[in-house]
């Protein structure tokens, strides 16, 4: 029984909402990184795939040991590494000492988005109410922050090495000392009905969880994938799709990418409400026929006759709808493996398999856009928030079978 309910999410929130400057400063300073090591756009996704690797390759033992020590002492050991890191990508003077630093930056994201994973299933679950998506709109949030203030750097004039320089000690300090404060909280399996007596039907539904588990991890996992590579994309590709496709600024680009995040911001602090009201299924798929919409403006935008500002309003109107479409879909999932009353070891084969998709698929991206052109490689990220829409309710259906709670309809009030 926790003494003090409020202590763990208000914990939560400032945790989510560092990780996102953290992130920002990462993101929103891809296009002057781009600019300064006069990287080739191959170049650039294989650094993205660095990210990606060393993501990969950290989040399944993150899983493993959030499961042993819990989420709160994996994401105090990572809070204060992951900005940190941030310091070798930002003092690299070549694309050689680049991929090292993308490569130790990727396994610290990785166990720290881990890490906020397990503890935040953990938190909604002991307060019995919603609360991811608000979680993650201060996450985006924070993003937004940091967004902000790497394009008012930038358009100060000033190195935004400097700003790196500067925040990044400044950020492991505030992790280290907030998530010092969470709460050790566990996240088990549902716990078997009370009784001895072991029907028919009882082991049927048993072996059919058990059989059916691995397919609902890659079911769930694959909606959060689509998701995250189209949100990835625009993390790591709509500034330098502004500076390269439509002859914007640097710093404009770093604009972009902040609108992205302050569009999703503001739905996902509206996100809790309107699951409750619409339903996960409704939810996801509205999202995703938004996101679709969003890409098929960001796709015309080059092509667009007149001046760049025409095709930059274009295609920041398609980023900023990219973002309300995306903006449910990955707290949705999580959230619904809490209500179910998932383990950490299949929320952590899920979170894997999704933030894998949004890891490998920025670099994707690059390498695409090498070997044609980044519109064009773009086009991956539009076809699969069409596939949110289409097949998201479905994968969740199929992975939660039992349609009788508030996964997949609207939510029960809160208790």
């Amino acid at each position: 029984m926790m003494k003090s309910p409020s202590r763990p999410r208000a914990v939560m929130t400032a945790c989510y909402g560092l990780a996102g400057v953290v992130n920002a400063l990462w993101g929103a300073a891809l296009p002057t990184v781009d600019a300064r090591l006069s990287l080739s756009p191959g170049r650039l996704g294989t650094t993205l795939m660095a990210v990606a690797v060393g993501g990969l390759c950290a989040m399944p033992a993150a899983g493993r040991l959030a499961d042993r020590y819990t989420g709160s002492r994996l994401l105090l050991a990572a809070g204060p590494a992951a900005p940190l890191a941030l310091l070798g990508p930002a003092v690299a003077g070549s694309f050689a000492a680049l991929l090292p630093a993308a490569a130790l930056l990727g396994v610290l994201f990785g166990t720290l988005n881990m890490a906020l994973s397990v503890q935040a299933v953990a938190v909604e679950r002991a307060l019995g109410r919603p609360i991811m998506s608000a979680l993650h709109g201060t996450w985006t949030l924070g993003a937004v922050v940091g967004g902000g203030a790497v394009s008012w750097t930038l358009h100060a004039g000033v190195d935004v090495r400097a700003l790196t320089a500067a925040g990044a000690p400044l950020l492991a300090i505030a992790l280290c000392v907030i998530a010092a404060k969470s709460a050790p909280l566990a996240t088990p399996a549902p716990a078997a009905p009370r009784g001895r007596i072991v029907t028919k039907s009882t082991r049927e539904r048993s072996s059919l969880a058990k059989r059916s588990k691995p397919a609902a991890a890659l079911g769930l996992g694959l909606v959060g994938a689509a998701a995250f590579v189209t949100e990835g994309a625009a993390t790591d590709w709509s500034g330098v799709h502004a500076t390269r496709v439509l002859g914007a600024s640097a710093a404009t680009g770093s604009l972009v990418y902040t609108a992205f995040f302050t569009a999703m911001t503001l739905v996902r602090f509206a996100g809790d409400a309107l699951r409750a009201r619409l339903g996960a299924a409704a939810a996801l798929a509205t999202g995703g026929y938004v996101a679709s919409g969003g890409y098929g403006l960001v796709l015309v935008s080059g092509a667009l006759p007149g001046a760049v500002s025409a095709k930059v309003a274009c295609a920041l109107t398609g980023w900023v709808l990219a973002g309300i479409g995306m903006a449910v879909v990955w707290p949705v999932v999580l959230s619904t493996l809490g209500t179910a009353g998932r383990s950490a070891a299949f929320l952590s084969t899920v979170t894997t398999i999704s933030y894998g998709g949004g890891l490998v698929g920025p670099a994707l991206i690059g390498t695409l856009a090498q070997a044609l052109s980044l519109p064009l490689a773009l086009t991956v990220p539009a076809a699969l928030a069409v596939v949110v829409a289409l097949a998201a309710p479905r994968l969740l259906a199929a992975a939660l079978p039992d349609r009788s709670g508030t996964a997949l309809g609207r939510s029960a009030p809160a208790t």
